[in-house]
C-alpha cells in the first residue's frame, strides 16, 4: 500500500550548506541546475497490469482506476525540452471535457527543480500560450495543495522506466485515500517529447 512520503530521501552526504554552493550542471556559471536540485537516479521496478474493465471483473479483479485518456506532445529541444507537462496538460483536459478545477489529484514527474518551475509559470502565462502554444489563454496552475502530496521524483527519486507506473499507480491510491475524481499525470521526457494522462477512481 502506498503511504505519503514526510521527508526526502535522497542519500546525499551533505549539509544544506555545501549543497547551495554546487556549480551548475550545465549553463556555466550562470545555471541554476545542480546535482543537489536534480531528481536524482534510484534502484526501482514497476509493472501495471492494464486491460478491460470487463475483463479484470470477469477475472474476479478488482480495479484500482480508470485510465480515461492520454496524450504525447513533442516540442522544439533546444528551447523547450522539458516543458511536455505545459503542453500535455491543456490538451489531455480538452480531451475530456475538463478543466484544473476538476482535479482532485496532480502527479507530475520531477526532473530538476527548475523544470518544474518552469513548466508552472509557462502554464500560468498568456503571453506563452499565445505566443508559443498557439492558444487563447493560459492553462494555469494545478492548486499546489493537490500538487505531488506523497512527494515527486525530486525528494523519492527517479528510477527510469519505472517512474512513469509510480506517477499512476501513485495517483490511483491517492484518489481512493483523499476521495478525489480525477487524477492527472504529466511528465516531460528526453528529446522533447511529453505525456499528460486523466486517471479516475474506480468506484468501491
Amino acid at each position: 500500500v502506498s503511504k505519503p512520503v514526510v521527508k526526502d530521501n535522497g542519500i546525499r552526504p551533505s549539509s544544506y550548506e555545501k549543497m547551495a554552493k554546487l556549480k551548475p550542471a550545465f549553463i556555466k556559471p550562470h545555471g541554476t541546475i545542480t546535482a543537489a536540485n536534480s531528481s536524482f537516479l534510484t534502484d526501482g521496478a514497476s509493472a501495471c497490469l492494464i486491460m478491460s474493465e470487463e475483463k479484470a471483473l470477469a477475472m474476479g479483479l478488482k480495479p484500482k482506476a480508470y485510465l480515461r485518456d492520454f496524450v504525447y506532445v513533442s516540442q522544439d529541444p533546444k528551447d523547450q525540452l522539458l516543458l511536455g507537462p505545459t503542453y500535455a496538460t491543456p490538451k489531455v483536459l480538452e480531451r475530456a471535457g475538463l478543466t484544473m478545477n476538476d482535479i482532485d489529484v496532480f502527479e507530475y514527474h520531477e526532473a530538476f527543480a527548475g523544470q518544474i518551475l518552469a513548466n508552472l509559470k509557462a502554464m500560468d502565462s498568456d503571453y506563452f500560450a499565445k505566443t508559443q502554444m498557439g492558444r487563447k489563454a493560459k492553462v494555469g496552475i494545478p492548486q499546489m495543495e493537490k500538487f505531488n502530496n506523497w512527494g515527486g521524483s525530486l525528494s523519492i527519486g527517479h528510477p527510469f522506466g519505472a517512474t512513469g507506473v509510480r506517477l499512476v499507480t501513485t495517483a490511483a491510491h491517492r484518489l481512493q485515500q483523499e476521495d478525489g475524481q480525477f487524477a492527472l499525470v504529466a511528465a516531460c521526457a528526453a528529446g522533447g517529447i511529453g505525456h499528460g494522462m486523466l486517471v479516475e477512481r474506480y468506484p468501491s
